[in-house]
């Protein structure tokens, strides 16, 4: 499977910045086949999603599999995918894995000049802000997000306008445009010690409103909210999770402060994405029900052994559009690249960098 060099021919000085693809050429697309190379050199790899992807499907998967594999080791590259990502992709060609602000953090300390951002845009965009001397690309650049798109920056200057002096904390689930006009960021796990680390008895908590109606359950501050939803959580009922209860008393239910208050009330653990791995890898319960997306069960079930999961499927559409195809032409053609205004990005960056300095 030689993965052959085609270098592209240079454009005209047209005073813009070079693309990704003229920085480093273009890749010619490799055979596909599925040979005894590839499944002798792939079958360490089905071993980690065999109880995920069946048997004869494999030959589908694993030339993808081998040649991204062969290719980011040829470009130099690393692949970061987030907890949601499908396991073909979380356990098969991830270099690093985690939620959004630990792949940015971790992508930090390689040496990779070339990121590949398995996740939605705003993963991509927090990566190129904390990595801005690095090629960041995404694989499918439509990879959204419900939340991220439900605030504008030309929104919370309206809001600044109408609580002047008020703290603006921002979820990093928000494009930069947002981030740049926040005082500090947050994550759903240190969301509450950001907003007590101000003085202000008010403060803006944006734009999840689900995560803000949580954080102000456990502080004395007067949050105000935006009503900015996760279409994966908003959709889980406290109906539906004490119905699971009902059926077996004997279920953990382990939730994301995403979801709606009155979930999170029924949840036997409540935490950001990376407490609710480490609550079941660490307390293992015999049967679990996680509360998000439901790729993210089928990630932690390939690394723990004991516990059965049970699964309400709500997949993030968005996240989906990642896929292994995508994921080898974005090697190939360098594409498609996260760029963000340096004016944007000196203050967005900013926002990040003074949640991730709190001393908490």
């Amino acid at each position: 499977m030689a993965l052959m060099e085609h270098r592209v021919t240079p454009a005209a000085d047209t005073g813009a910045p070079a693309s990704a693809a003229q920085r480093f050429g273009v890749l010619a697309r490799p055979d596909l086949s599925y040979t005894p190379q590839v499944a002798r050199e792939t079958a360490h790899l089905y071993e980690r999603v065999r109880s995920h992807i069946p048997e004869f499907e494999w030959p589908v998967y694993a030339p993808y599999v081998h040649a991204i594999n062969r290719l980011k080791k040829e470009r130099g590259a690393v692949i970061l995918a987030h907890n949601y990502q499908t396991p073909e992709i979380f356990h098969c060609v991830a270099d690093i894995v985690g939620d959004s602000l630990q792949l940015a953090r971790e992508a930090t300390l390689v040496d990779s000049e070339i990121i590949v951002q398995c996740g939605v845009h705003f993963m991509a965009e927090t990566s190129k802000l904390l990595n801005p001397d690095k090629t960041v690309l995404i694989p499918d650049m439509r990879a959204g997000c419900s939340l991220s798109e439900s605030i504008t920056g030309a929104d919370v200057r309206l809001l600044k306008e109408r609580y002047p002096g008020v703290p603006v904390v921002t979820y990093v689930n928000t494009s930069a445009d947002v981030k740049a006009e926040t005082d500090i960021c947050c994550t759903s796990s240190n969301a509450v010690a950001v907003v007590e680390s101000f003085d202000s008895d008010t403060v803006l908590c944006i734009p999840d409103e689900f995560l803000a109606l949580n954080v102000a359950k456990q502080t004395d501050k007067k949050i105000l909210t935006w009503k900015g939803h996760c279409e994966v959580h908003e959709r889980f009922t406290a109906e539906e999770l004490l119905a699971y209860k009902e059926a077996d008393p004997s279920i953990e239910i382990i939730g994301h402060p995403e979801c709606h208050p009155d979930v999170i009330a029924v949840c036997d653990y409540a935490g950001s994405t990376s407490g609710m791995i480490n609550y079941v890898k660490d307390q293992r319960p015999s049967r679990v029900l996680l509360v998000t997306e439901c790729s993210m069960a089928s990630n932690i079930e390939s690394e723990v052994e004991g516990v059965e999961f049970v699964k309400p499927c709500n997949l993030c559409p968005h996240m989906k559009r990642i896929t292994l195809p995508k994921i080898l032409d974005s090697l190939l053609t360098m594409s498609e690249e996260v760029t963000i205004d340096p004016m944007i990005a000196d203050r967005a960056r900013l926002a990040v960098e003074r949640m991730i300095n709190l001393k908490n």
